[in-house]
Order: C-alpha cells, then sequence, then structure tokens
C-alpha cells in the first residue's frame, strides 16, 4: 500500500542542505500511483480526529484522510489500492468516503462504476473457489427490509449508503452468534448456525439493534426476519434445497420488526431457547411452493414489538 506520512524531519533537513530547492523536497511517487495532493505531514495528521479518514483498522492505523475535497478525490482513486482487513470493514470504509464525496459535491460517477467491477470480479472469483460452509442439520435466518421500494425513492442515491450500512450491521450480529453469513443480495441478507439457539439469538439482538439505530436522512427501517431449520443441499457456493425455499418463505410472511420461525426450529431449539424468549403460535399456513402446511411462530422477547397483522401468507 502506498504510505501516506512523509518524513517531516528528513524534509526539513532536505531543506537546509539544498537551501529551498523545491525540486529536492517533492516526495518520490510510485508512477502507478497519481498524487493527486500533497501527502500530510506528521502533526497534521495527527492533529485530525478518526472520522476524518474513511478507514480506521482494528490496530488503530488510519488510512484514506477524507477532511477536504482534495482528500476525498484522492481517496477515490486510490480506493482499490488499500488491503481492507475483511469485506465489512471495506463496506464501511466505502460508505464513509461516499458520505464524504457528497458531503463536498463531488459526483464520484467513475469511483462507483470501478467498485461495481470490482464486486462483480469478486463474485466471479468466490464462484471458482471452494467455500467452507457446514453441512447437516442447519438452522437458516433470511431477513429482508420491509418497504426498500419506498427507501429507494425517497434517498435516490443514499439508499447505497443505508444499504451497507443495513448489511454490515446483519453481518456483524450473525457472526457475534456464531453464525455464517451465506449471501447478501439487494434488500435480502441470508446467514446459517449451526445451533438454532444461536440463530434465534442473533435474530433477537439484529430487531434490538434495528431500533435502536439512526439511518440515513433519519428514516426509519425495519427488517422481517424468518427462520426455519433442516437439512439443506450445499453446491459450489451456496445452499439450494427445499429447506431454503421454505425460510424464504417463512420470512415472506413476517412484517417489519417481527421474527417468525417455523415449528422445526421451535422444536429444534428445545433445551437451548434463550433466556426471556417464549414463542407465540400463529397456527399453520400454506407458504407458496411448499407442499404441505408449515406451523409457524413468532419469537417474542423484550424489546421487540409483539402486536403485528396476521402472518403475510396465502390461507391458512
Amino acid at each position: 500500500m502506498f504510505p501516506e506520512t512523509p518524513a517531516v524531519g528528513h524534509d526539513r533537513a532536505c531543506a537546509e542542505r539544498h537551501q529551498g530547492d523545491a525540486s529536492q523536497l517533492q516526495p518520490r511517487v510510485p508512477s502507478r500511483y497519481p498524487q493527486l495532493v500533497a501527502r500530510l505531514g506528521s502533526s497534521e495528521r495527527t492533529d485530525l480526529p478518526d472520522r476524518a479518514f474513511a478507514y480506521v483498522d482494528s490496530r488503530g492505523r488510519r488510512r484514506l484522510p477524507i477532511h477536504d475535497a482534495a482528500h476525498v478525490r484522492n481517496a477515490l482513486a486510490r480506493f482499490n489500492q488499500v488491503h481492507f482487513e475483511d469485506d465489512a470493514a471495506r463496506d464501511r470504509a466505502r460508505n464513509r468516503l461516499l458520505h464524504a464525496a457528497q458531503r463536498h459535491g463531488i459526483v464520484p460517477l467513475g469511483f462507483i462504476t470501478s467498485q461495481l467491477d470490482s464486486e462483480r470480479a469478486f463474485g466471479e472469483r468466490r464462484a471458482r473457489q471452494p467455500v467452507s460452509l457446514p453441512t447437516g442439520f442447519l438452522t437458516m435466518l433470511m431477513t429482508d427490509i420491509e418497504g426498500s421500494t419506498g427507501l429507494v425513492d425517497q434517498l435516490g442515491e443514499r439508499y447505497r449508503d443505508l444499504i451497507g450500512d443495513v448489511r454490515t450491521l446483519l453481518r456483524e450480529t450473525a457472526v457475534a452468534f456464531a453464525g455464517q453469513a451465506v449471501e447478501t443480495r439487494a434488500d435480502e441478507f441470508f446467514a446459517v448456525f449451526e445451533s438454532p439457539g444461536a440463530a434465534l439469538d442473533a435474530a433477537v439482538a439484529m430487531q434490538r439493534a434495528f431500533r435502536g439505530s439512526s439511518w440515513v436522512d433519519g428514516v426509519e427501517v425495519s427488517v422481517r426476519i424468518g427462520i426455519h431449520s433442516g437439512y439443506p443441499t450445499l453446491d459450489e457456493v451456496n445452499y439450494i434445497g427445499l429447506a431454503i425455499h421454505t425460510t424464504a418463505r417463512v420470512c415472506a410472511a413476517a412484517h417489519g420488526g417481527q421474527v417468525i420461525v417455523s415449528g422445526d426450529t421451535k422444536e429444534a431449539s428445545q433445551g437451548q431457547r434463550p433466556a426471556g424468549l417464549r414463542f407465540v403460535s400463529l397456527g399453520e399456513h400454506r407458504l407458496r411452493g411448499i407442499p404441505k402446511a408449515v406451523p409457524l411462530f413468532q419469537a417474542a422477547a423484550k424489546g421487540l414489538p409483539f402486536r403485528f397483522p396476521p402472518p403475510r401468507t396465502t390461507a391458512r
């Protein structure tokens, strides 16, 4: 990665030796990286708060300064040269950079195009690589943003910032409860857990986090969560089979802010049900494309809404 901070003392020494020869003070920049702005001096860099950088890693190292328009443009040009700790860190840095561009009236069309190309290339590489996902009896959790079309219409370009924040919250929460994020697609999220109890814990934590979070432009965001347990089939990069379709239909039956689980998950969670969580029977429902009626239950817990309309299914 191209270093951002010069040796300030060395530059001062050069100035004294060459009596103001400006050519001697120019930092050597590798030709493959255009120098859009002068690099920050150590004291100037130290004086900047963390929020003035698009990326601060887990060790506190700060990258991609975004405190003024010139450095925002520089960060947009250099973003793909930075090594991020993980995908979530990259998403957070990208969102902060795009926020900064918006603040300074910069329209980063080339940057957005390059990011889409990078994500497409990453997806193609992932499709060619073996994926380490669990097999056997699993509990599957899917989420969907309620009213996402209206949010897109309301936020326009800023919806990209919102969806990045939502994905980060969901991914980090799933991982915190020993889950594995499998797929994010549009406004949907899919994770698997080897423990039904962990999946329930994660779902409750997600809903509590959404209720306590502030979002872009002060919009309200709520997600529906569906959970089902079974034996999905793992192919090269993802899961397939009736268990996956059932999970998707259970999720579609929920309302924003609600967690609905199948009877299979309720039974599988015996002995590991999270403290304070109870199941409220919603009856058996016909789910589109699923041959048999599925018993549905609402997961009720402190801090979550309790009253919802009937499940969004065709009929019981």
